[in-house]
């Protein structure tokens, strides 16, 4: 299996090197690992990220362990260019790098030169050389925020070499108790049920989030529907709530902001009533006469829900939602698309009748009426949302109790609920 597993990291190398030929992001993630130069200048604490939404889902534990570790260098690697390009240059960080192809040399080599006390990864990628090679060094690996999947390979007849790849980690903070279970049935039993990292994320933004002036111009005394994160699918169908609610204000904040896809979907929207927020920082008119407003740039999300009532999320018309949890902290009821069912948080928001599924325009209009018209209905989905997500934190005290002991310290650690 290990020879399988090696000729597919190279069958994926050379699909990588065609695909850059005309894809950005192919490019990206080829050129970005070309020449890298890893600096030998003592031991690191290693965290590694598949991607941004990975980074942000890990940033608590990260944040904590710079906090609590001045003195000690932390590397991190990136496997996307969507987290590296934007990230590169985190504070957070004293070395920022993508991560090497998963061969045998490279694992060495890296490994060899950064010497980590010990690396964490968080959630998901499960690399065997990098993993087999910190195993021999013995060497800490951490997951957090880990889930696991019945349908997942390692759970399968045919996945002893994942299986295999599960072993070399020395303890697992996984989101649920059926993580857990699932990694007990194949004889993994080093895994503590933590929560997930994300809420600890999401909630501190909402205590102090980042104030946004031109968007407070922008709201004036009006309700607000954001969008976030979306795809055309989505954009079409928020597109149809514009005129039938002309008392709101709508912000779309689409995942792709190239000219093409921004300039499409301003296609979609009332002509005259939008606005894009690079065009609002410089206005020829006040932006309250404004209904809709395109954000064409990235980071700025996770503040704008700060200004928001009721928000939705992008993603569930393709390969499946993005983060509702940044709106969630904030208590906007969120609604999204059908694909949904691999995200614990969005199915027990489903259930506390604070997040909704829809599947079509119909679907998008009755939800929407019903928060916009219903007061009551919206205030005990907001509430209900909020509270969600604040009985959810406290995996980064968790894991930081395991990883640091000497180091532990509620107070310290600021993880105690705040009302």
């Amino acid at each position: 299996m290990l020879v399988l597993y090696n000729w597919g990291i190279r069958v994926y190398f050379v699909a990588i090197c065609f695909a850059a030929f005309f894809n950005k992001k192919a490019r990206l993630w080829l050129n970005g690992r070309k020449n890298q130069f890893f600096n030998k200048n003592g031991t690191c604490i290693w965290f590694h990220f598949a991607s941004l939404g990975e980074f942000e889902q890990g940033r608590p534990v990260l944040e904590k362990m710079r906090s609590l570790h001045p003195e000690k260098k932390i590397v991190i690697t990136f496997f996307s260019p969507s987290g590296y390009e934007i990230r590169k240059n985190t504070p957070l960080a004293d070395e920022v790098y993508y991560l090497p192809l998963d061969t045998a040399k490279n694992a060495r080599e890296f490994v060899g030169a950064i010497q980590p006390e010990m690396a964490i990864f968080t959630k998901y990628e499960y690399w065997y050389h990098f993993f087999n090679e910190l195993n021999q060094r013995k060497i800490p690996l951490y997951v957090i925020s880990g889930i696991f999947r019945p349908d997942q390979v390692f759970f399968k007849w045919h996945g002893g070499l994942h299986r295999k790849i599960l072993s070399f980690v020395t303890h697992f903070f996984v989101q649920d108790d059926q993580s857990k279970q699932l990694l007990q049935h194949i004889g993994i039993n080093n895994a503590t049920v933590s929560g997930d990292t994300r809420f600890d994320r999401v909630w501190a933004n909402a205590q102090q989030p980042n104030p946004l002036p031109i968007i407070a111009d922008f709201k004036k005394d009006h309700k607000i529907f954001i969008a976030g994160s979306t795809w055309p699918p989505d954009e079409q169908l928020v597109a149809s709530l514009v005129n039938d609610y002309p008392e709101w204000k709508f912000i779309v904040a689409p995942h792709e902001i190239s000219e093409e896809k921004i300039n499409k979907l301003i296609d979609l929207l009332p002509a005259n009533s939008v606005i894009r927020y690079s065009q609002l920082t410089t206005p020829t008119m006040p932006p309250t006469i404004y209904q809709t407003l395109v954000i064409d740039n990235i980071g700025m999300l996770s503040s704008l829900y700060q200004y928001g009532d009721i928000a939705y999320i992008g993603g569930g018309f393709g390969t499946g939602i993005h983060n509702t949890l940044e709106a969630a902290a904030f208590g906007l009821p969120v609604i999204f698309g059908p694909n949904y069912s691999k995200f614990k948080e969005a199915k027990d928001l489903t259930a506390l009748n604070a997040g909704f599924s829809i599947s079509n325009e119909t679907g998008l209009k009755q939800v929407a009426g019903k928060l916009i018209n219903n007061e009551q209905f919206y205030t005990d989905a907001s509430r209900q949302i909020r509270i969600y997500v604040e009985e959810h934190t406290g995996a980064t005290a968790t894991i930081i109790s395991h990883v640091s002991p000497n180091d532990f310290n509620p107070v310290s650690l600021n993880i105690n609920h705040i009302p």
